[in-house]
């Protein structure tokens, strides 16, 4: 298969490029890190192999709405909260 038929099929399974795919799975892989191992930003981009930090803020805040530790701290603020609220 042509690499540009794997892109093509690729896309229609997914609705997102290959590229996009794996961005997508490594900043899900550093929110993970932020808060399963309360790592930083800079080394979360790091161990998910990012290289320059800003640029992981960046795509990060596109994908997801906000800076990773504003993020982090949302969703443990989210989880804290009682049942029913």
């Amino acid at each position: 298969m042509s690499v540009s038929r794997l892109c093509y099929q690729f896309k229609a399974v997914t609705a997102l490029s290959p590229s996009l795919f794996q961005k997508q799975l490594r900043l899900q892989e550093a929110r993970r890190l932020l808060l399963s191992e309360g790592l930083d930003a800079a080394s979360a981009a790091y161990r998910v192999g990012y290289h320059d930090a800003s640029h992981f803020n960046r795509e990060y805040k596109s994908l997801f709405g906000v800076p990773p530790m504003r993020d982090v701290q949302r969703l443990r603020e989210e989880a804290q909260e009682p049942a029913g609220r």
